[in-house]
């Protein structure tokens, strides 16, 4: 089946001021937040450690590819071997496969650890064979078994020992990645623990960017980028240096409704042409629902304040528990 993800991609590089939007579901938390990866479980009772369960979390995302309005599904590589590899959940659906290729130290164990109070450090627990063969070493016959498609992150925190580390891995990884015909998506994170002050931080991240991809030709480029959403200013600069690689931008903490329904809309006019949301959708009261009118906002069918209202009209219709009544949900929370 024809994959949404490489028609928009392919329009976006013949025309990068084309109004196509990358919707990604990030539901791969199990990377980052151990035991509380996949949400409060609300029907459990309100205990703060009610969480749900793996088995939950991937009813969601069978529940999500199923719907066909994303356009990547990101999983952990432990996730995508279950349902890319042996449920085979992908072959028939317009929703790309993807799994995260590294865990550096900042995205470990967050809420009960304090990895993140330091200098992020470069990790990976899997490898590109396990994720596109699902055993290592791995056939270049059995290749098509897995994912085609990785993300890869790095953080740099102004320190040149530490950012040149997150390099070469990226670097070590990329080479491997062209050598056996799989893409990926570059995300580079805020600096978690500068070793120096970044005064601007927005322009540091840019700036590393540029700087970090100028070396890198064609065949060996991102697909993707996935970048924190700093305001109108920071994506306009970014966008208008180089549209070769259309931009997207994380969801971060989940927020209300309207934040991030509001968020989508002014990344996308901003230049954005991607949103990765993983928090957002997997907090919501109905995820279904929720990554309906997130289409509805990227495609530009609805603006945030209707979507926030309608989204409350449907869960009260299927008698669904909101989790704030609707003039608090549409407030908005975040930058």
């Amino acid at each position: 089946m024809n994959k949404t993800l490489d028609e928009k991609l392919a329009r976006l590089q013949a025309d990068s001021s084309c109004q196509d939007f990358i919707l990604c579901d990030a539901k791969d938390p199990d990377l980052g937040a151990g035991l509380a990866a996949a949400g409060l479980d609300h029907t459990r009772g309100s205990a703060s450690n009610m969480f749900r369960s793996m088995d939950q979390l991937r009813d969601n995302i069978r529940a999500v590819t199923c719907q066909g309005l994303v356009d990547i599904m990101l999983m952990s590589p432990s996730t995508s071997e279950l349902l890319t590899m042996e449920e085979r959940i992908f072959d028939n659906s317009p929703v790309t496969a993807a799994a995260r290729a590294n865990d550096t130290t900042d995205v470990w164990c967050g809420f009960s650890g304090s990895y993140g109070d330091k200098p992020a450090l470069p990790f990976a627990t899997t490898t590109i064979d396990h994720l596109m063969c699902g055993c290592y070493p791995g056939a270049a016959s059995d290749r098509t078994r897995g994912v085609n498609v990785a993300l890869f992150s790095i953080t740099f925190n102004n320190c040149p020992h530490i950012d040149r580390a997150m390099l070469e891995s990226y670097k070590a990884f990329r080479l491997e990645a062209e050598a056996k015909g799989l893409r990926h998506i570059l995300e580079v994170f805020a600096p978690n623990a500068p070793v120096e002050a970044v005064a601007d931080v927005p322009r540091f991240v840019n700036d590393c960017i540029v700087r970090s991809l100028a070396g890198v030709t064609k065949t060996a480029r991102p697909i993707l980028l996935k970048i924190p959403h700093f305001g109108r200013s920071a994506m306009e600069a970014l966008v208008h240096f180089d549209s070769s690689i259309p931009i997207g931008i994380l969801g971060g903490s989940a927020g209300t409704t309207f934040d991030a329904f509001h968020m989508l809309q002014e990344a996308k006019k901003s230049g954005a042409r991607a949103a990765f949301y993983g928090r957002k959708i997997n907090h919501a009261e109905d995820q279904l629902t929720f990554v309906r009118y997130l289409r509805g906002i990227a495609d530009e069918q609805i603006d945030p304040l209707e979507a926030v209202r309608a989204y409350h009209a449907d869960l009260k219709q299927a008698g669904i528990q909101v989790f704030r009544n609707l003039d608090e949900d549409l407030q908005r929370t975040q930058a």
